[in-house]
């Protein structure tokens, strides 16, 4: 069995952070989102891994994961180009998958279960597709699956205005080859797209049989800037604490924190956890870190007061003024004078941007 990760996608509900960069390289708990994709396939005994580039953010995934090496599978890049939905990305695939059974796994997903069950039940079941479900109480929103008794798949359908159901796909499929013989049969949809729901759909006319598997735990796609915070909230709500840098005298430091080499929490600050703190960074004399702050590589933070935020890397915050409930891309600056409202400040910025509260 193969895997097959989607990563041609724009990005557009993450502006401005995704106006530089491709999404499934937004760090989550300081692991680009694309790297949990990979540890479920592998987890799942699947090493064999093909990742679908658009045309936007194909050298920085390439250079991200190489080869595979680093991450003990084999990666193969398969060119997408014009993002024409999840059913064409799978189809431009298919000199990859060479007939083989395979999953599709959609590049700005998080399980925190994994994929092993849903992988295992389709492997012994001879399946000719199977889905990944979850309730959500906003299925309009998704692609629906209608089941039967039996939570065999009986009907799908693209964002429905009448959903059959509460159960969403959330972008983890399971398919044989036969699914290109349906590819090459679809439409377009009312949105201009190929959707991965027609195509499951034309499986079930065909009555091939599809499987369901009702996720355990939570999941997220992380599409937009709340979902990225509350992923990595949920991420950090299992960090192990591990100290590799330097917490010098006099700091404050509880709760579990992760701190990278070469990062140093200087006398006077205040860091409560769970908090993920990359490589080369340095929380200096006055700063407060507070719960569910992940901050990247090479950053300084001083005189800061920080919450619930994601820091993408190589910023400098010195502004004394409350950041909660932020998501800060890579190279910024924020300065700013003493803030004593108590209510703090949200922000989404894009890379390389400087700000003065």
């Amino acid at each position: 069995m193969k895997g097959l990760i989607l990563s041609g996608g724009t990005g557009t509900r993450l502006r401005p952070i995704t106006h530089t960069g491709p999404k499934q390289l937004i760090p989550v708990a300081n692991k680009p989102v694309i790297e949990y994709a990979i540890k479920d396939l592998k987890a799942a005994g699947i090493t064999d891994i093909g990742i679908v580039l658009g045309n936007k953010g194909r050298d920085e995934i390439k250079q991200l994961l190489g080869d595979g090496s680093d991450y003990g599978v084999k990666i193969t890049y398969i060119i997408q180009g014009n993002p024409l939905g999840l059913a064409h990305a799978v189809g431009v695939a298919e000199d990859f998958v060479d007939g083989d059974d395979f999953v599709v796994y959609l590049g700005d997903n998080i399980l925190k279960e994994g994929i092993n069950d849903l992988v295992e039940g389709f492997r012994k079941n001879r399946y000719t597709a199977g889905i990944a479900l979850q309730t959500v109480d906003n299925p309009q929103e998704f692609g629906v699956a209608n089941l039967d008794q039996d939570n065999n798949v009986k009907e799908t359908v693209e964002k429905p205005d009448n959903p059959p159901s509460k159960f969403a796909l959330i972008g983890i499929y399971l398919f044989s080859p036969v699914v290109f013989e349906i590819i090459e049969e679809l439409e377009l949809s009312w949105r201009g797209e190929l959707e991965i729901t027609d195509a499951i759909q034309g499986l079930l006319d065909r009555d091939e049989p599809v499987d369901s598997h009702v996720v355990k735990g939570w999941w997220k796609d992380t599409g937009k800037p709340e979902d990225i915070l509350e992923a990595n909230r949920l991420i950090l709500d299992s960090l192990q604490h591990r100290i590799e840098g330097e917490i010098e005298d006099e700091t404050s430091v509880s709760g579990r924190v992760e701190l990278k080499q070469g990062s140093v929490i200087e006398s006077g600050a205040v860091v409560r956890g769970p908090v993920s703190i990359g490589p080369d960074t340095t929380v200096a004399d006055g700063s407060y870190i507070g719960p569910y702050t992940s901050i990247g590589e090479s950053c300084k933070v001083a005189e800061a007061r920080i919450e619930s935020s994601v820091i993408v890397g190589d910023s400098d915050i010195t502004t004394s003024k409350r950041i909660v409930d932020s998501l800060i891309g890579r190279g910024t600056i924020i300065g700013g004078a003493e803030d004593m409202l108590p209510e703090g400040r949200r922000f989404v910025v894009g890379e390389n941007s400087c700000l003065f509260l």
